[in-house]
């Protein structure tokens, strides 16, 4: 596993609707492994491809609360992610990006999303979450598609410490 240089917002690869994968390969193996190696090491909670400059739809996420133990932490990897239900219900959050280094925003998601796509072995997955985890799959889903969090926001700003939580 190799840990990843990370694009920030003003790199072309941001802004692309990322490529389809249609191998399922070691290829694709190594290169879910050096993205979870990568997002582990920023720190993050999620990355998606196009953030280490490579136009593929393949997200990472890995979410635990950290104030609950009694959600333990997981990991998801879903190639190909589609939203493909999504509550009305709107919520607003402070995001930040590991591509927007040292920034903030306030950002409106739905509350509950269904996610789905395939594991980097070709595995179906169904993902239905909530909170801050469907935040982040919202998140991540943005990357693959050419948006970033600073689309979504009309104000963005130096975090204080107790906004510091970037996905």
């Amino acid at each position: 596993m190799t840990i990843r240089k990370l694009c920030t917002y003003t790199e072309e690869v941001l802004r692309q609707r990322a490529q389809s994968v249609d191998r399922f390969d070691d290829e694709l193996v190594e290169l879910v492994d050096d993205m979870i190696e990568t997002m582990r090491a920023a720190p993050g909670v999620g990355l998606a491809a196009p953030q280490i400059g490579v136009p593929k739809r393949v997200i990472v996420v890995e979410f635990g609360d950290e104030y609950d133990e009694t959600i333990p932490e997981q990991l998801f990897v879903v190639v190909n992610p589609e939203i493909v239900q999504q509550s009305e219900e709107k919520i607003p959050g402070i995001e930040g990006c590991l591509s927007v280094p040292g920034l903030v925003g306030e950002v409106s998601r739905s509350q509950i999303v269904t996610v789905r796509g395939k594991d980097q072995f070709g595995k179906k997955v169904n993902i239905r979450a909530q909170g801050w985890l469907a935040r982040i799959f919202q998140h991540e889903v943005d990357h693959i598609n050419g948006v970033l969090y600073t689309d979504r926001t009309d104000q963005i700003w130096q975090p204080k410490e107790d906004e510091s939580e970037t996905v």
